[in-house]
């Protein structure tokens, strides 16, 4: 077949019952990953405590599936560009069914942060496969009517998910161990409804991956993200380690630049960078993953610790935030797609999230519950006007053979944002909670009451100790939303400076197509891209 009549046969315009069959095997899988992050979230004090871990632990917990993740994207969204995504996806959700059957199964923390990075290798392919899939078969203009479906979609599995995992940590003939097994028969089912629904196009050409860029990548993106999760803990922060890893990591990633600018399949493919929306997205996503990962995620250790809740009721109590991002997300979506401006959703979404976290920064133990949840809803709000709005305005503007690269780039570094988000700001935690402690106990009093910095189990404390407990959480949460607060603040710089360009009309599948025929009308010798099931 020459590249004319691959170009022909491509995938013309999907109707929206096309579009709605093919992206339901696609939603499970998102639910799927959304379901495991969020299911742990209000468990992972009873697994710690369970376990016998510290506050460390229970940062390398959340940091090691946040860094697995993070040093994969790229490799997902580069191997979608090459190779058929339905299968990448599969492969994706069946690493994920792995992961969650060894965490459910763990016995000791080493195990159950190993199975963490299994999922998070999982959680790395759904993440870039998701959005770049979405792309290829809905126009920009119509995407964002379906991505308030997802948006629907993660905010049902945002909430559901904590509320899931408090039921099974307080019911004992469950048990924290079910938080990780619920989420494998969804994936399962992903895994057949994307066999029986999802039809792309796959490129057949010659390829070589570019496995020493993939190496020098991974080596040197976890070498920096493993120094900010031990640093100010198990070694100084001025010490020999900083220096090896800092150094090692920083080594790693130039050798990577040098090796990605002259092979010719490059992971991440440094020209993209040249687009100035590509280069102010990418610059935004790792404002917004530093902001919103590092300053949420501990928000269930606060309810449980700080405001002495159940697992159940901390679960209830992120409400709040989930609704006012599923409302912004899906009605700027439905905006979007109506009248094709998107910009000022980015500029109002940096505003109203920077917002939410200078607000969160006043929380202590007495703050009410519903000024918490006022700030709560506003700090949503921002985080679904912005996120998925960086990703439409990149894909919007680059080629559609580089969607898989662009989406990717979006994804990783927002990943690696929230990764160094988590790991600092975990540890500016442990250390505000080891000094408020030793302020409120003195030296005899903290030795009394053991290490400050392993993770309290709050019902077996007696009551005075377990108020001092409470105001040193309550304290140290507030801080952290304080120095998330600047990196929201530099978000809404960035994409002040983005350019509005109007959204295409065409599909991703209809672009490339598009593209090859250009390509044969120049001359050159494009791939063709093949319908495979």
């Amino acid at each position: 077949m020459t590249a004319t009549e691959a170009s022909d046969q491509a995938p013309t315009s999907m109707n929206n019952r096309q579009i709605l069959q093919a992206m339901s095997g696609l939603m499970a899988g998102m639910f799927v990953a959304i379901l495991a992050g969020t299911v742990v979230a209000n468990a992972l004090p009873r697994i710690i405590a369970d376990l016998g871990g510290s506050q460390s632990a229970y940062t390398w917990v959340v940091t090691s599936e946040l860094l697995a993740m993070t040093a994969t994207v790229p490799l997902w969204g580069k191997l979608s560009d090459l190779y058929n995504k339905k299968l990448l996806l599969q492969l994706s959700l069946g690493m994920f069914v792995v992961g969650s059957l060894l965490a459910g199964f763990s016995q000791g923390i080493e195990l159950l942060i190993f199975s963490r990075v299994m999922q998070g290798i999982g959680a790395g392919g759904l993440t870039a496969l998701a959005q770049v899939v979405m792309a290829a078969v809905i126009p920009p203009r119509r995407l964002g009517k379906y991505a308030g479906m997802f948006g629907a979609v993660f905010a049902v599995g945002t909430v559901a998910g904590p509320l899931v995992g408090g039921v099974m940590v307080d019911t004992s003939w469950l048990g924290w161990r079910w938080c990780f097994f619920i989420g494998v028969p969804f994936a399962l089912l992903a895994i057949v409804l994307l066999q029986r629904t999802l039809r792309l196009p796959t490129v057949r050409r010659d390829v070589k991956i570019d496995y020493l860029g993939a190496f020098l990548i991974v080596a040197g993106v976890s070498a920096i993200l493993i120094w900010t999760s031990l640093a100010g803990n198990q070694f100084d922060w001025a010490s020999w380690q900083t220096a090896a890893l800092t150094g090692g990591g920083v080594l790693l990633l130039v050798a990577a630049v040098a090796v990605e600018a002259r092979v010719p399949e490059p992971i991440i493919p440094l020209d993209i960078f040249r687009n100035r929306t590509v280069t102010l997205t990418t610059i935004a996503s790792l404002l917004v993953g530093v902001a919103m990962f590092g300053g949420t995620v501990f928000l269930s250790q606060y309810f449980q610790i700080a405001l002495g809740k159940s697992p159940t009721v901390a679960g209830l109590m992120g409400l709040p935030m989930i609704l006012g991002l599923l409302v912004a997300s899906t009605i700027a979506g439905q905006i979007i797609s109506a009248t094709g401006k998107w910009k000022i959703y980015l500029v109002a979404g940096g505003i109203i999230m920077t917002a939410g976290l200078a607000l969160l920064a006043t929380i202590d133990a007495d703050t009410g519950f519903g000024l918490l949840s006022l700030y709560m809803a506003i700090l949503g709000i921002g985080v679904g006007l912005l996120m998925q709005n960086l990703v439409l305005a990149a894909q919007n503007d680059v080629p559609a053979s580089e969607l898989g690269a662009a989406t990717s780039v979006l994804s990783f570094f927002r990943s690696m944002g929230g990764t160094i988000g988590t790991s600092v700001l975990g540890a500016i935690l442990a250390n505000r909670v080891a000094s408020e402690m030793a302020k409120s106990l003195g030296t005899e009093g903290g030795a009394a009451g053991g290490s400050s910095h392993a993770v309290p189990d709050m019902t077996k404390l007696p009551a005075p100790m377990r108020e001092i407990v409470e105001n040193a959480y309550g304290l140290a949460t507030a801080e952290l939303f304080l120095v998330a607060t600047p990196f929201a603040a530099l978000a809404l710089l960035a994409v002040v400076f983005i350019k509005e360009k109007p959204l295409k009309t065409t599909s991703g599948m209809e672009r490339l197509a598009e593209e090859a025929k250009q390509a044969v009308a120049d001359g050159d010798k494009p791939s063709s891209p093949t319908p495979v099931s």
